[in-house]
């Protein structure tokens, strides 16, 4: 099983809303996530806008290639892409970090 950790930046003035957007998650999208092995799946938001997200997958890019079949994962990120400071969408941005210690 893979972990995978990933950092993006949420616009400072839309904090708040992204918040709110992550209390209601679409069943749909939360279903398709699943589907695809996105397993552990948390987002961490700094009040300065760092969003830290960490998940569990068998294979990280299959995941991702998975979602990106699906109809509900272009609504979600057609939605918020408003919400990010990266140029690219957040699916490109999530770009895993090098672990370099874990306690089991």
């Amino acid at each position: 099983m893979q972990r995978v950790c990933f950092l993006l930046n949420v616009r400072k003035d839309r904090v708040d809303e992204y918040r709110e957007r992550h209390a209601a998650v679409w069943p749909e999208m939360l279903s398709a996530l699943s589907d695809a092995g996105w397993h552990n799946y948390s987002l961490f938001l700094r009040e300065d806008g760092l969003l830290v997200g960490y998940l569990e997958t068998e294979d990280f890019d299959a995941a991702r290639k998975a979602m990106a079949t699906t109809e509900v994962n272009e609504r979600w990120q057609r939605d918020m892409a408003g919400f990010f400071e990266q140029s690219e969408a957040a699916d490109d941005a999530m770009v895993p970090l090098t672990e370099v210690f874990h306690l089991a």
